[in-house]
């Protein structure tokens, strides 16, 4: 299975919780903002720890309550996408993309699979919204990630940028073959993108 989720979180007033398992593809956690979505990525990822619970993603336990695991956020390899493209306004489109890569030797299997080949000389501020999203994800591809997380990835875009975006992560989702889990509380997303939706 690439996702098991077991997992609960007090947040104040509130319990932040899920309980999934989830094979290969593009998992959406589908539902409207304020329940918890992104929380839940981020305890997979390791920004935020359940009170209790088991976390593994493709047969790698990262967190386990019971066993008293908590995998250090620097060894789950998790490739996180935040909704805002957060790339570093002094370094160009190359230089983020390679930000956290070992190496050049994924950058043009990236860029071609992502259709960001012209935007390589290109400064952050130059960027549409679309643009810096696609950048932004192979960011996170270029990292040796061994899954991905995205969170609304397609906020804030008009329909064009949407549209774009949403054929890049079909491609990653088809291509790369990494466990994907996404939030979004866009039906439209939910359908188009999901190999699985599970509602929270």
């Amino acid at each position: 299975m690439s996702f098991e989720i077991r997992v609960a979180r007090r947040l104040g007033e509130a319990e932040v919780g899920i309980d999934l398992t989830a094979g290969a593809g593009l998992t959406m956690l589908f539902g409207p903002s304020g329940v918890g979505k992104t929380s839940i990525l981020n305890m997979v990822a390791g920004l935020l720890r359940p009170d209790r619970g088991r976390i593994a993603v493709a047969g790698r336990v990262l967190f386990d309550s019971d066993a008293g695991i908590d995998m250090p956020i620097e060894r789950r390899r998790a490739g996180y996408v935040f909704q805002e493209p957060r790339l570093f306004p002094h370094r160009r489109v190359r230089a983020n993309l390679l930000y956290g890569a070992s190496d050049e030797s994924g950058l043009m299997a990236a860029v071609t699979m992502l259709g960001i080949g012209h935007l390589l000389d290109r400064w952050p501020r130059t960027l549409s919204g679309g643009e810096a999203r696609r950048v932004a994800i192979g960011r996170a591809l270029l990292s040796d990630p061994a899954f991905l997380l995205l969170d609304e990835p397609l906020s804030s875009l008009d329909r064009a940028r949407r549209g774009e975006i949403m054929d890049a992560i079909l491609r990653v989702r088809d291509e790369a073959g990494l466990p994907i889990l996404m939030v979004t509380h866009d039906p439209e997303e939910a359908e188009v993108l999901a190999t699985r939706v599970v509602r929270v």
